[in-house]
């Protein structure tokens, strides 16, 4: 464990200057952990009297009827286990008809009873929607607006996945979500924690080595580091797996034991990562995320709700003028989520030839591979379209599934994805050899000489001298002998190979 609250700084001046702010960050990434440290710090302290409150109990009770006197039950628990606060009655006579004003009552009658201010911590406050959750942000504000003369609370906090503007609403008609911070906008400021930096996954695997005498050496954490980009249940993840399942506790963690845990974690799909890749079937992260899959220029503003939702979502992120996945553990899972379907079906006994039937002493026949592919493509293309819900993807995502069976038969596909690239590079790696592969979407005749320019600088950084450029042609009234080729050239010392689709 790291304190938590070093990762998200500030929140002790906050509650001492009386202010009402959010916490957002996505999900296990520790929110949970940091409000429950802070009210125990909170309460050590004996300065306040801090209530940590989730709830995720009230998700789905859009009526405020029902909703707001679920979110009192709640509270009432809550302090019926607080040590101290359960002294103090709370909401003992309440009347449910006055729903829009319940919270804010009962409140203010439980403050003007303690002697010490009261801080209240909400978790998991994005699970309320619609009116229950106007109603519940609205009795708040009306209790911090008239709280010099009428006790309340004195500093509350909101946790929660998205940040506030993002909390499911129909407040509006036209829209899904509340667009801003009304009717809560007395909030001071919204937080967020941020992932681990390579430092503090140092440090959190030191606290093993102390422990075990198992040592994380600094190329295992530079490869988590890679993989992850610190996201702390990733972190934790691929160090339970390789010390728990790869090695039982015994021996020397190595570089390669990153790799294979990486690789099943992906396979697996635990929860953590299946509820993040259930968000993509979501129009709004569709709109984001298929321009990065595809390298196009979607020239996203940073005011666009959508585009604030999937990075607080934790799904991309945004860095060196580039969107791109969160991590290449994301990035892997996202084009196998999208294309599980396709992959099934390729997968299908005498649909296609054995993988086997693609190596050669020992090689990847590429040749053989793509040119297959090509005929694949040529003859399902425009059914097998239909079946994707990211349609423009649909070239990137069928020939990924394609290779997919390689890669399970013992290689590793890496992926590099970027909004505005206009390209999408992989890497075979298969019995150590690269094999670098760049798919592009024709816009014309340039799209080649600027793929096979992309290309050679991507081998170059792979150390390779045998690449494949891949280019899908979509348009209609082009004949497949037209699309369907293969050219081969030399660009110095690198052979670079043409194939139209």
């Amino acid at each position: 464990m790291l304190p938590t609250q070093e990762r998200c700084v500030g929140l002790i001046g906050l509650i001492d200057y009386r202010q009402y702010f959010t916490i957002h960050a996505a999900r296990q990434s520790g929110k949970t952990t940091l409000l429950l440290e802070l009210t125990l710090q909170l309460n050590e302290a004996k300065k306040y009297h801090a209530l940590y409150c989730s709830l995720e109990t009230v998700q789905g009770i859009n009526d405020p009827k029902e909703g707001i006197p679920a979110i009192l039950n709640v509270l009432r628990r809550n302090i019926k286990f607080h040590r101290l606060l359960r002294r103090i009655p709370f909401a003992e006579q309440v009347d449910e008809s006055h729903f829009n004003t319940m919270i804010w009552e009962s409140l203010s009658y439980f403050c003007e009873a303690l002697d010490k201010p009261l801080v209240i911590l909400f978790d998991e406050v994005d699970c309320l929607s619609n009116g229950t959750l106007i109603s519940f942000l609205r009795q708040l504000r009306n209790g911090y607006i008239n709280r010099d003369h009428i006790p309340f609370v004195h500093s509350i906090a909101l946790v929660g996945m998205r940040n506030i503007r993002d909390y499911k609403s129909n407040i509006r008609e036209e829209r899904e979500t509340l667009g801003s911070a009304s009717p809560f906008n007395i909030v001071k400021t919204s937080k967020t924690l941020r992932n681990f930096t390579r430092d503090e996954i140092t440090r959190l695997y030191a606290q093993h080595a102390q422990a075990t005498g198992q040592v994380f050496s600094q190329p295992v954490v530079e490869r988590i580091d890679h993989y992850t980009q610190g996201q702390p249940w990733l972190v934790n993840a691929i160090a339970c797996e390789i010390v728990e399942q790869i090695l039982r506790w015994e021996g020397t963690i190595l570089p390669e034991h990153v790799e294979q845990a990486v690789q099943t974690l992906i396979l697996r799909r635990d929860t953590h990562i299946d509820s993040l890749m259930e968000r993509l079937k979501e129009a709004r992260v569709q709109r984001i995320v298929e321009p990065v899959i595809l390298g196009a220029s979607a020239g996203f503003s940073s005011l666009d709700d959508d585009y604030r939702y999937v990075l607080d979502l934790g799904l991309l992120r945004y860095t060196a003028k580039r969107l791109v996945p969160a991590n290449p553990i994301y990035a892997e899972v996202i084009i196998r989520a999208l294309s599980s379907q396709v992959q099934m079906e390729i997968d299908e006994p005498d649909y296609l030839p054995d993988s086997s039937t693609y190596v050669r002493a020992g090689k990847l026949d590429m040749k053989r591979l793509l040119s297959d592919f090509q005929q694949f493509w040529r003859e399902n293309s425009e059914s097998w379209i239909k079946r994707y819900q990211y349609v423009e993807a649909a070239p990137h995502l069928t020939l990924q599934a394609f290779l997919q069976r390689i890669v399970n038969s013992g290689g590793v596909v890496t992926r590099e994805m970027a909004a505005g690239s206009k390209r999408l590079d992989l890497c075979i790696e298969y019995r150590g050899v690269d094999y670098p592969i760049e798919l592009k979407i024709r816009y014309g005749e340039q799209t080649y000489r600027e793929g096979i320019e992309k290309l050679a600088d991507y081998m170059d950084k792979l150390a390779c001298r045998e690449g494949w450029l891949i280019v899908f042609d979509k348009r209609r009234n082009t004949s497949w002998e037209d699309k369907i080729f293969w050219r081969s050239s030399r660009v110095g010392e690198k052979t670079i190979h043409v194939v139209g689709v």
